[in-house]
């Protein structure tokens, strides 16, 4: 028996597509499942051994580096146009650096959630079940919520 976010995911790849991206590329976002994060983390975890880099690996120094990942990735797009920014990031050579930035920034993130011992995908899918409450689609459809 497969768990509810396998057949969510089972039940979208079945779907047809709805974006014509969608009928011609492979979908970028998808992930094999949890054991790509927990391979991930694993090559992580050796890349850092073979150097001796773990006594330098504590929550605040890989979370200054996972900042200024976010810093790099967002320099990319500080002065695009908003209403060009997606499109030119389809094209290189912003395509290929915000792929890098964006590595930089997953591989600091599961490096961070390893020494916290936070298990990245229960975090986040709990996360997304209290948002779902917090912001019902009935009061928040096609409107931000007010900063207050």
């Amino acid at each position: 028996m497969s768990c509810e976010r396998c057949r969510s995911a089972e039940a979208r790849r079945a779907a047809p597509p709805t974006l014509p991206t969608e009928q011609t590329h492979h979908d970028p976002c998808h992930a094999r499942g949890v054991s790509d994060l927990i391979e991930l983390r694993d090559r992580i975890r050796v890349f850092t051994e073979e150097r001796d880099w773990a006594k330098f690996h504590d929550p605040k120094s890989l979370i200054l580096a996972l900042v200024g990942e976010v810093g790099e990735l967002s320099e990319l797009f500080q002065w695009l146009p908003a209403d060009t920014a997606a499109t030119r990031a389809h094209e290189d050579p912003l395509h290929t650096r915000a792929g890098e930035e964006l590595a930089d920034v997953l591989i600091y993130l599961i490096r961070l959630a390893d020494i916290l011992n936070i298990d990245l995908v229960d975090a986040a899918s709990r996360k997304l079940t209290s948002s779902s409450t917090r912001f019902p689609t009935t009061q928040f459809h096609g409107q931000a919520p007010e900063k207050i």
